[in-house]
């Protein structure tokens, strides 16, 4: 009797360079910024010059870095709606020991992040201990951290800074073009936490936290005491986005940071993170400041009223979790 044998299922083929640099979270993000540049740049003569891309990454920045802890939070499958509330409130505190307390600006400038980082703090334990869901826990948070913010500060501007909590505002020179030491901190902050998000176990466990928490706590990971310092860190984050916009417009400004939680939502998901945890770069969040930024500086040098300025990023953020819906029902 011949014994016929059963060839063995050949492996999955490996997908191509191509397709594995099509299917990068960032392709698309990458890709639209680099049409908004081409498309402003045949409508505008000044949008092309060094000065005016200064500008745009000044005006990003602090966006920017705000959306760098909510990035961190997102990949939580989490949210936080308190971040620019917090960066208010912890401006505010830095300003004011400096100026009316007397306290050492660098003390001053130490406990405003101090304040920042234990807001995040809470949020995350109120998300694990209690637990709540992340919208109401930094919902309720903004209406503290906002409450707070009027209360200590009286509703008044602070004025006069100490030079210490100006310098990141200061400029120096590239090829002629006036470059902000806060934009380069940002710079430096993303690619921090690029470098902490893909290299290291702490990146790794976010990931798997996001993707399931019940998998990654039966594979050893403590999801409780991860989400705590995710929200901590990102509260620390929040501190110093505070410091860039006391730099940057050298007062303390209770007004401030209204609408920036909204708008690093908006950076987050232009970049590709997917909102429901899991998936997404900290770079792609950093073209979707650009992208933003961008759209708003282009539109402005056209003359378009601020208010189409909004409802174009409205549109975009849509169009970004269509995709992101999209893509994860044909990866099920």
């Amino acid at each position: 009797m011949t014994v016929t044998e059963t060839p063995a299922a050949a492996p999955p083929a490996e997908p191509s360079p191509v397709r594995r640099l099509l299917t990068t979270p960032t392709v698309g993000p990458l890709a639209a910024l680099l049409l908004a540049c081409v498309f402003f740049s045949f409508n505008s003569e000044q949008f092309l010059s060094g000065g005016n891309f200064s500008l745009v990454i000044q005006q990003v920045m602090v966006v920017g870095t705000l959306a760098i802890g909510q990035t961190l939070i997102i990949l939580t499958a989490g949210i936080d709606l308190s971040n620019g509330a917090i960066m208010a409130f912890g401006g505010i505190v830095m300003a004011k020991l400096a100026v009316e307390g007397g306290v050492p600006p660098l003390l001053a400038i130490a406990a405003g992040l101090l304040v920042c980082a234990a807001f995040g703090a809470l949020n995350g334990l109120l998300v694990t201990v209690v637990p709540l869901p992340p919208f109401i826990v930094t919902l309720g948070m903004l209406n503290i951290a906002f409450a707070l913010t009027h209360i200590y500060s009286q509703d008044q501007t602070v004025t006069g800074l100490p030079p210490e909590m100006t310098f990141l505002g200061q400029t120096f020179q590239i090829g002629g073009t006036g470059v902000t030491y806060g934009s380069v901190l940002t710079i430096a902050l993303f690619l921090v936490f690029a470098y902490a998000l893909g290299q290291t176990a702490w990146g790794r466990h976010v990931y798997a936290l996001g993707n399931s928490p019940e998998v990654a706590r039966l594979t050893g990971i403590r999801t409780g005491r991860l989400t705590v310092g995710v929200y901590t860190v990102a509260g620390l984050v929040y501190g110093i986005a505070a410091l860039l916009l006391v730099s940057r417009t050298g007062v303390g400004d209770p007004q401030a940071g209204q609408t920036d939680n909204l708008d690093s939502i908006t950076a987050v998901v232009l970049g590709g993170t997917s909102l429901f945890g899991g998936r997404g770069l900290v770079v792609g969040t950093l073209i979707g400041a650009l992208i933003v930024g961008v759209f708003r500086n282009g539109l402005q040098l056209m003359g378009v009223p601020s208010i189409y300025q909004t409802l174009i990023t409205g549109v975009l953020v849509i169009l970004a979790v269509t995709v992101d819906q999209l893509s994860r029902r044909r990866n099920r």
